[in-house]
């Protein structure tokens, strides 16, 4: 288990990967009731710039979110999300990866701190597919 202490600015790691399935579309369609044509229709994608249907922005961070290593974190709470951005469509089959780094740690007392991570949504050519910047407070190692 990896404590708030335990974490030191500038660290860097890489996830698992995921490859994104057009049932992941359809599905996250459904849940969300975001249907527009550029993620469902192949006809109207077809004359899209992208030529082809690409998944919801949220999806790919939906999906993502999923690939950190929480497992492995003392994760208090999810702190939140700034900066945000959509660099490159994400296909049907592209698989994606998080380069992540640890920007930024703030001490919040007993409870832990809030470690600030830029995650790099990476697709298997390496291109970045989005861009955040990412908070989760981390509990402190318990006092034996």
């Amino acid at each position: 288990m990896k404590y708030f202490e335990d974490y030191r600015i500038g660290e860097r790691f890489v996830t698992r990967g995921r490859t994104i399935t057009e049932a992941d579309i359809v599905m996250f369609a459904a849940f969300s009731g975001d249907w527009y044509p550029l993620h469902v229709d192949v006809e109207y994608a077809k004359n899209s710039p992208f030529g082809e249907r690409i998944a919801h922005g949220m999806l790919v961070l939906s999906a993502t979110s999923g690939l950190m290593p929480l497992y492995d974190m003392a994760i208090v709470a999810f702190y939140g999300m700034d900066k945000v951005r959509f660099m490159a469509p994400t296909k049907i089959g592209d698989t994606l990866r998080i380069e992540m780094e640890v920007l930024e740690m703030r001490d919040k007392g007993e409870i832990g701190g809030v470690v600030t991570f830029e995650n790099r949504i990476k697709n298997q050519r390496g291109e970045d597919a989005a861009l955040t910047i990412t908070k989760v407070m981390i509990g402190k190692r318990p006092v034996e």
